[in-house]
């Protein structure tokens, strides 16, 4: 492996954001390809990280700060993939569900999916069903992932469900959930394709509803 693809790697399981976009930079003015740089460096970075927080090895605050070096090297690196032609493995549109403000979790998969190769949509907090169906017809992703950290506001989940149910949406998209108050019968229940209790399991569970993983 190239020294600066260790630098790389290093760097995001530090955290260390403001080094990310220079050192990326310093890749690609060595000639290294895009994609090289995002699989060999940055990605073998970022999937240490999601090992050592499944083995709670590193915490959230932690993971953050890796997501963040890793989202800040993506910016400089990404123009340089799309003109390789590298394609992403997938698209997704997130969402915290209507009623609820919590997205610091939401925020963290959507890092890491967009890590992972995914193209990610990020529609905020408190958005409400008719939102979603918007992003579905406007983006066409392969997935819809809901967020919910309220028991009083998980049952939105279910009305964005039947929601890109009546707009004749449902079956272009998988659905997964996640959040505190959420579980896989729920997911069940609600018609959903998958459940994911924390971000390195919702980038698994994503991989595996495009047929990535």
């Amino acid at each position: 492996m190239s020294e600066i693809y260790q630098q790389l790697s290093t760097i995001i399981i530090a955290g260390e954001d403001e080094k990310a976009p220079g050192l990326v930079q310093k890749a690609l003015d060595q000639g290294l390809a895009p994609l090289e740089i995002l699989d060999n460096g940055l990605l073998v970075g970022m999937n240490e990280v999601s090992a050592r927080f499944a083995q709670e090895e590193m915490f959230v605050p932690e993971v953050l700060l890796a997501a963040k070096a890793m989202h800040d090297g993506l910016e400089v690196l990404r123009p340089h993939l799309v003109a390789a032609g590298a394609k992403p493995i997938g698209k997704i549109v997130l969402g915290t569900v209507k009623g609820d403000i919590h997205d610091i979790g939401k925020n963290l998969v959507g890092m890491m999916c967009e890590g992972a190769g995914f193209e990610v949509i990020n529609l905020g907090f408190d958005v409400d069903p008719e939102k979603f169906v918007e992003a579905v017809k406007k983006n066409r992703p392969d997935i819809v992932g809901m967020s919910a950290m309220l028991t009083t506001t998980m049952i939105a989940m279910g009305y964005t469900i039947k929601a890109l149910q009546e707009a004749g949406l449902r079956d272009t998209v998988k659905v997964m959930i996640g959040g505190s108050p959420v579980d896989a019968e729920i997911a069940e229940r609600i018609g959903a394709d998958g459940y994911a209790y924390n971000s390195p399991t919702a980038v698994e569970l994503a991989k595996r509803l495009v047929g990535a993983a």
